[in-house]
């Protein structure tokens, strides 16, 4: 597939969304890229609630479906069709801020980086002591034991905003449809000394009440798929 010059790719995978998608896509229309357009692609990922029928009345968007579970799968197909000479994935929820688009294009656009890591630094806010602990715990063991074993320095990997110039994309093969997606391909990337940085991002987190998906025997899964992907490729 030819890539469209100066393009952003922006990769939603949504499941039973219909409550948020409407004014995600709104903010993320409204963000001036400058020079830089917007491909805006939702995959709806076996949702059975309205948000494919809601998608489907928003203009100017690429509406796909993915059988297959898990955000990996979604954004495996969101790929496929994804023009832009860069990417960013999207969450369908609003917890983050479209705005931040620019700073994560910026290493991309000035040549700095080849992949882009959103770190929540502003705006982080407990959301439940007890699975805000957990949630903090978790994370940081993800990000010590990524930055151990493949030799980098990031301050987090399991930010949404991820960034890429797409032709690092297509470089790598990911195996996993799961959560653990960004953690096989960011590690996958560090293996072949890619070029990754950190930019600080707004992060809102909201309820698993109000639909948050990932849980905590996720993070299982995710330092396995580290452990793993150091030793196999």
């Amino acid at each position: 597939m030819l890539l469209v010059k100066n393009m952003l790719s922006i990769l939603i995978p949504a499941y039973n969304e219909e409550k948020t998608i409407c004014e995600l896509i709104r903010q993320i229309k409204d963000v001036d890229l400058g020079p830089v357009t917007k491909e805006i692609i939702v995959v709806d990922n076996n949702s059975t609630d309205r948000t494919h029928a809601v998608c489907a009345e928003i203009p100017g968007i690429m509406l796909l479906t993915e059988t297959a579970a898990g955000k990996g799968a979604a954004l495996k197909r969101a790929l496929q069709e994804a023009h832009g000479e860069y990417v960013i994935f999207q969450d369908a929820d609003l917890e983050y801020d479209p705005n931040d688009y620019r700073a994560m294009l910026e290493p991309l656009l000035t040549g700095k980086a080849d992949a882009v890591l959103g770190v929540r630094i502003e705006g982080r806010k407990p959301y439940g002591f007890i699975i805000y602990v957990f949630g903090w715990l978790g994370n940081h063991l993800i990000t010590l034991l990524t930055n151990a074993l493949y030799g980098h320095n990031s301050k987090e990997y399991e930010g949404c905003y991820k960034a890429f110039k797409k032709e690092v994309l297509n470089s790598v093969k990911v195996h996993t449809n799961d959560f653990d997606y960004d953690n096989e391909l960011i590690c996958k990337l560090l293996k072949r000394n890619y070029r990754i940085v950190d930019v600080p991002i707004h992060y809102y987190p909201r309820k698993y009440a109000d639909g948050k998906k990932i849980r905590w025997t996720h993070g299982f899964l995710i330092l396995w798929t580290i452990v793993k992907y150091r030793f196999v490729d």
